[in-house]
């Protein structure tokens, strides 16, 4: 099953959390944080979108940061996606 977003959509793919900290510390499954980091694996058109031109500044590969609770998760097969709005995204990673 193959995922197209629309419109302002985008789809990305959390990137794992690290399990142990800068100094050393492994953390245990509770004590990890959702990460806030994900790579976008798809990217919809843009277009008009709710009357305003949108143009996407986005593209697969790129690693971005969302707000943490926003989006709708999906999962495919073994695979889990979060699908957002390009508003939803707040910073390109480099």
């Amino acid at each position: 099953m193959k995922l197209t977003p629309l419109a302002d959509r985008v789809i990305l793919k959390t990137v794992e959390a690290e399990e142990t900290t800068k100094g050393g510390i492994i953390l245990t499954a509770s004590a990890k944080e959702k990460p806030s980091v994900a790579e976008v694996v798809s990217v919809g058109p843009g277009g008009t979108v709710d009357g305003k031109e949108v143009v996407m500044s986005v593209k697969p590969g790129d690693k971005v940061i969302t707000d943490k609770y926003s989006g709708s998760n999906v999962k495919i097969g073994d695979e889990e996606f979060t699908i957002v709005r390009q508003g939803d995204i707040l910073a390109i990673v480099e």
